[in-house]
């Protein structure tokens, strides 16, 4: 099967990135993607943090997930949506979800960002939890792909990427099986991107067996900040697949399962684990 990450560089115009991102679901669907992943904060890279407070929706509720159902239904194809804010019970935070959805427009699954970034160098300082709410749990979901099949994904986002027992949790979920895929939207920071986001996706896809999608932003964006892009797929073994470096793109390559297997079988390492 065919997966596709979005690469965007996306601005504080919400309508002006739903179109980009529709356009580029409609490029990876004409090219046959199977599941189309989008990166965080694919719907509004804002000017402030507290920008993204004036768009949360309820859960269910509102344009952007409104976009991302009819996206997924018109095109047929499993779409794992980047992040949108959504809202609390605390106005002044919401929470960073990822919403997927399946060939028919529902709602597979949602995923609330665990691990929120916070960063002091002594001269600047960043910290999330700002204007963010942190999830709760680790979710891995059936996802039903077109033609019958289906995979087991395990969904997190840009900073989770440092918390290896994350993917572990979902991994060894009690009675679920391994994931096949691992998904990681994100908006790495230039310099943390340049110096770990290659490093770590490819650590999570050997270490736990199973392909890994990034779908990242990937440019300078029009509030002044460099996201490091570099959106790929990488496999089983740690090859990357596909990747490009920066601007907007599809980033696709073929998932095989029959690879898959075949590494779990040559190098059962997932079955060696001692605790």
């Amino acid at each position: 099967m065919k997966i596709a990450a979005l690469q965007m560089v996306s601005t504080p115009d919400v309508d002006r990135n739903l179109a980009a991102a529709g356009r580029l679901i409609a490029q990876a669907a004409d090219a046959g993607a199977d599941l189309v992943a989008l990166p965080e904060y694919f719907c509004l890279m804002g000017r402030r943090d507290t920008d993204k407070l004036a768009l949360a929706e309820a859960p269910g509720e509102g344009p952007i997930q409104r976009f991302l159902q009819q996206a997924a239904r018109e095109h047929a194809l499993v779409l794992i949506g980047g992040t949108l804010p959504m809202k609390t019970p605390d106005p002044a935070r919401v929470r960073n979800t990822c919403c997927v959805y399946g060939p028919d427009g529902a709602l597979v699954a949602r995923y609330d960002k665990l691990h929120l970034f916070r960063y002091d160098n002594g001269r600047e300082r960043y910290d999330e939890g700002a204007v963010l709410e942190a999830g709760d749990a680790p979710v891995a979901a059936t996802l039903p792909m077109p033609g019958g099949q289906s995979l087991r994904a395990g969904l997190s986002v840009c900073y989770d990427l440092r918390f290896p027992e994350l993917y572990r949790a979902m991994s060894f979920a009690p009675g679920a099986g391994p994931c096949d895929l691992l998904s990681v939207p994100a908006a790495f920071t230039y310099p943390t991107g340049q110096a770990h986001w290659e490093l770590l996706l490819r650590a999570r896809a050997v270490e736990n067996q199973c392909y890994v999608i990034a779908p990242a932003q990937g440019g300078t964006h029009e509030n002044g900040r460099r996201t490091w892009g570099h959106s790929m797929v990488v496999d089983p073994w740690g090859e990357v697949l596909a990747l490009q470096p920066e601007g907007e793109g599809v980033v696709m390559a073929e998932m095989d399962m029959d690879r898959l297997a075949a590494v779990r079988q040559q190098l059962p390492a997932l079955s060696h684990r001692r605790l």
